[in-house]
């Protein structure tokens, strides 16, 4: 096969049309892209299965805890894409996206051989370690195989496993659940994984492995450890009563707390920090940052809980509560290509309130959700929060780097998709811990159907604040940065 990297040194004459070197090295990352995205939400519609298989003595394990097996995924997708570009650097991009492959294809037999709910937790960090370098991996590659200026029509491939996993992963999980155990949510990954690495072995070209920044050690020693000390903490509490006077409740969490204040301090002292807080300094960026923290905590926690509704109330097969769940990603799909045209002709601060709106009527349908509540009317709910979701995400990306200089972009990236990946880990832990405290008590399907409900106002009121803060979004054209160059860093891409 013909190279298209750019070596040290040279400049690379990209063709203008999509051969099939670039097609090949494009099968590679979309085979790796869909296996990371589908394990974000295949276990979504698995966490009921979790609470009663792992259970002890009869008793169903706290949704709090199981939920850690979707919190402690994404902590650790956060924890390894800052990494990500330096460990490329050093190691090489191809030996790194092989080992990326094997160690998420690894972490999915472990997962499969679990005997207890916590040890299924440690071995989901495992695979979200592997998981976690393949989508901002596969940007660069495509990039130094593609060119720059071929990206645009390689998005659109690219984006296929980013609009099918909110579709297909619960619907997956719920058909291998159903037809064999929830050990296959896992093990599909397996063949999937041994193909993939044969296929990045044949086709993607070694490259020369140049170090250059250095990687701030201490920043990652403070920044994961102390995030999951503090959700830690949080997720104790219905465990202990709701007490926060608690020793297992309010110790991790301050030491989290602390942990995660040290890192603020430490990131404005290395000239290369984990994460870039200087670029906070954008005003654009801050406050689309701080909008899609809002936006993605309520949105990604709320919606983990509907798969859990329709088993637990409403007696929905896996199966079943998977294909309920999917007209939420049609809506997305519906969407998210429209509001990615716009955003090249309207200002996105009049674009992404109208999506978060969308999201505030579909989240306020279902706080009125009962254990009788219409089908039609819950699935078009979910249509519309998809809406929502489909017009608001890639807007809020799009003018988050839309006004850096070129040599920011791949740091604004990487600050983008790390606060997407806490904010989920923090909706989910926190939604979790408010539906298990609401459901201690419950006496019957009207009572647990209420506890959904009252949960769902805790999301309302978060996706509330962040149309407020989505308003100080621009709503006049922006000045746009610059063009990147071929020379200049790669932008990672959002993982959904």
């Amino acid at each position: 096969m013909a190279s298209h990297t750019p070596q040290p040194g040279t400049q690379t004459a990209y063709p203008d049309h999509i051969d099939a070197a670039v097609l090949k090295v494009a099968g590679v990352v979309v085979l790796g892209a869909i296996m990371s995205i589908l394990d974000i939400t295949v276990v979504n519609v698995a966490l009921p299965t979790f609470q009663h298989v792992f259970s002890d003595g009869g008793t169903p394990i706290a949704y709090s805890h199981v939920a850690w097996t979707v919190t402690g995924y994404t902590l650790a997708l956060a924890t390894v894409i800052p990494m990500t570009g330096w460990a490329a650097d050093r190691f090489g991009t191809k030996r790194l996206y092989m080992t990326a492959i094997l160690l998420f294809t690894a972490g999915s037999a472990l997962c499969a051989t679990a005997n207890s709910i916590d040890v299924l937790i440690a071995f989901r960090v495992v695979q979200g370690l592997g998981g976690g370098m393949l989508m901002p991996l596969g940007m660069t590659i495509m990039t130094h195989a593609a060119g720059p200026h071929r990206m645009g029509r390689l998005m659109a491939i690219l984006g296929v496993p980013m609009l099918l996993g909110p579709i297909m992963g619960p619907i997956l999980g719920g058909w291998l659940i159903q037809i064999a155990s929830w050990h296959w949510i896992f093990l599909i990954n397996v063949p999937l994984g041994v193909a993939a690495l044969i296929y990045a072995f044949l086709v993607l070209e070694k490259d020369a492995p140049e170090p250059s920044e250095s990687f701030d050690v201490i920043g990652m020693l403070m920044m994961s450890p102390g995030l999951a000390l503090f959700l830690y903490g949080v997720s104790s509490l219905p465990g202990h009563g709701g007490d926060f006077g608690n020793t297992h409740v309010w110790l991790p969490a301050l030491v989290g707390l602390a942990l995660m204040a040290a890192f603020v301090w430490w990131s404005f002292r290395p000239q290369h920090p984990l994460l870039d807080l200087r670029l906070l300094a954008n005003r654009n960026l801050a406050v689309s940052l701080a909008t899609m923290f809002l936006f993605a905590g309520a949105f990604f926690g709320g919606l983990l809980l509907v798969p859990t509704y329709f088993q637990e109330v409403r007696g929905e097969s896996t199966l079943h509560a998977g294909l309920l769940v999917a007209p939420q990603g049609l809506g997305a799909m519906m969407t998210m290509p429209i509001a990615g045209r716009l955003s090249d002709r309207i200002p996105i601060g009049r674009i992404v309130p109208v999506g978060i709106a969308l999201i505030i009527i579909g989240m306020f349908g279902l706080t009125q959700i009962t254990d009788t509540t219409s089908y039609g009317v819950i699935i078009a709910v979910l249509v519309v929060m998809g809406w929502g979701m489909g017009a608001t995400m890639m807007p809020i990306m799009t003018t988050a780097l839309r006004t850096l200089r070129p040599h920011e972009v791949a740091r604004g990236s990487t600050l983008l998709n790390i606060n997407q990946q806490i904010a989920s880990s923090c909706g989910v832990a926190t939604m979790s811990v408010v539906l298990t405290n609401n459901l201690q008590g419950a006496r019957g399907l009207p009572d647990a159907a209420r506890a959904f409900a009252h949960t769902y106002w805790v999301a309302w009121a978060v996706i509330v604040v962040a149309l407020f803060v989505s308003l100080l979004l621009p709503r006049r054209h922006e000045a746009t940065a610059p063009t990147q160059g071929e020379d200049d860093e790669v932008p990672a891409m959002p993982i959904i």
